[in-house]
């Protein structure tokens, strides 16, 4: 049946991890879900140093870790930055957080052909309608209302699409992001990225071998991502003042940074560019860092990097892309059941997920001023949350993805139980907490738990954590944000 004689209850656009993410959590509520893809799979994509939320909460509630586990991805431990008043590289690790259980202390580094190819086929598994080489043109307008898409389909027909609800998660060149609001671009980071793949590149000391190694240097500064062990993702992060470089071409300008760089120099020293194939490009990308000015209208919400998109000094990209991803399933799922109203769901999703982009946007324009040292950082990732804990801590909890939300990784659903028996001893009963079998039925190695309520006036996960509810006894949720203390499990 042709597209235009179709209607769905959610249309996606766009198959990266945003997308099938979002997906997924909406046809696992079993609505109709069709996802728009304009490129085939699978597809290129930078972006290759992950968090441990969407290891060890998002990918756990889509039911993909086996998978993950097993793709052979490189696993990640931390950072090892060369920033800073420091001239000698320091190492962070997520387990030196207490808030990081030993078992989901750890993220990967993935090449993102792969990452990305699992989560769609997941969505697919799911029941989501996937539709690869459509390319979509615009919104479908019904009294001021999105109600669809105009696309080119796989055979470069027009048609229109008709759902209940758009969720774009098109990425940076997005169609849509621009009905919805202002794109504003970070006065910050106006900055330009330079990169390409090399083989035979050295690596840090055990245990650092997998993390990423970020190095300043004095046109700006250098990612180094092992992607296995021949093969190493290497990028220059410039100032715009600095584009003349790229008159000489991107890979002549890329060997021209490097050599800038003596830690970049020393690690690629017996390494060859890749020649051919995804990883034989040097590719640049522009328009570094913004924030549309809203991420929603009737009808239609911008998620991932249609959003928003910050420097990827603390490797943000898919976490940003698949918690957003989870709150607009969220979104969409509480509206299409009728319980709440558009304005009221998609308030919340934006003050979360906005508040979640705004954390590592400001902490990073702290992070630029290299004239500090290490307990200036720790200083102002305090600054940026309003947290009150230990220095190091509170810097590990933000560049970890998990000082936005409120969110904290347990190892194990006893030990959620656990946590939630310790809270119970402390302020009493709490309201809608369930057991572990209860929310949403996911069980194995680890699961996100989330404050209930970020907000005096929001709302909070409703117990399987697909959808927003009102919060009923609100007397106990206040003392445990004043303990910052997590009570219920999101996903």
């Amino acid at each position: 049946m042709p597209l235009d004689h179709e209607t769905f209850d959610v249309i996606v656009v766009g198959g990266g991890p945003a997308g099938s993410t979002a997906a997924a959590f909406v046809a696992m509520q079993g609505y109709r879900v069709l996802l728009l893809e304009r490129e085939a799979s699978p597809i290129y994509k930078i972006g290759e140093s992950l968090l441990p939320p969407t290891i060890h909460g998002i990918c756990a509630m889509l039911g993909v870790s086996d998978e993950i586990k097993n793709a052979g991805f490189v696993r990640k431990l931390g950072g090892t930055f060369q920033w800073g008043k420091s001239k000698e590289p320091w190492t962070f690790s997520w387990t030196q957080s207490p808030r990081f259980q030993t078992s989901t202390s750890y993220a990967y580094q993935v090449e993102r052909m792969k990452f990305d190819l699992i989560l769609l086929n997941n969505a697919r598994r799911k029941g989501v309608d996937v539709r690869e080489r459509h390319r979509v043109l615009g919104p479908a307008l019904e009294d001021g209302k999105v109600a669809g898409v105009e696309i080119l389909d796989d055979a470069g027909e027009h048609r229109i699409v008709r759902c209940s609800y758009v969720i774009d998660a098109s990425g940076s060149t997005s169609a849509l992001a621009r009905h919805v609001s202002e794109r504003v671009g970070s006065p910050f980071f106006r900055n330009i990225a330079v990169f390409g793949y090399y083989l035979n590149g050295k690596r840090m000391p055990e245990p650092c071998s997998g993390n990423i190694f970020c190095a300043a240097f004095d046109r700006g500064w250098f990612w180094y991502i092992p992607l296995s062990p021949t093969l190493t993702s290497v990028g220059a992060v410039i100032g715009e003042e600095y584009s003349d470089i790229l008159q000489q071409g991107p890979a002549a300008a890329l060997a021209d940074l490097i050599a800038g760089c003596g830690s970049i120099r020393d690690m690629l020293s017996n390494a060859t560019r890749v020649p051919e194939g995804p990883y034989g490009e040097v590719r640049v990308r522009k328009d570094y860092s913004y924030c549309h000015a809203k991420f929603w209208r009737p009808g239609l919400v911008v998620i991932g990097d249609a959003a928003c998109f910050v420097d990827p000094v603390f490797s943000s990209g898919v976490h940003l892309a698949t918690y957003s991803g989870l709150l607009a399933a969220r979104s969409v799922n509480t509206l299409l059941g009728g319980s709440l109203s558009e304005e009221r769901v998609f308030t919340e999703f934006e003050r979360r997920y906005r508040r979640e982009y705004t954390y590592f946007h400001d902490f990073l324009v702290s992070f630029y001023d290299m004239d500090q040292d290490l307990n200036s950082y720790y200083w102002a990732a305090r600054k940026v949350t309003k947290a009150s804990g230990v220095g190091h801590e509170v810097f590990l909890q933000l560049v970890g993805g998990i000082a936005g939300s409120g969110e904290r990784l347990y190892a194990s659903d006893r030990e959620f139980i656990q946590a939630l028996q310790g809270i119970g001893r402390r302020f009493g009963p709490i309201q809608d907490s369930g057991d572990a079998e209860s929310h949403n039925g996911v069980s194995g190695p680890s699961s996100l738990v989330e404050v209930p309520l970020l907000f005096a006036d929001g709302l909070i996960p409703s117990r399987d954590g697909f959808q927003w509810t009102e919060p009923r006894g609100s007397k106990s949720v206040h003392q445990l944000l004043d303990s910052g203390l997590p009570v219920k499990r999101a996903v």
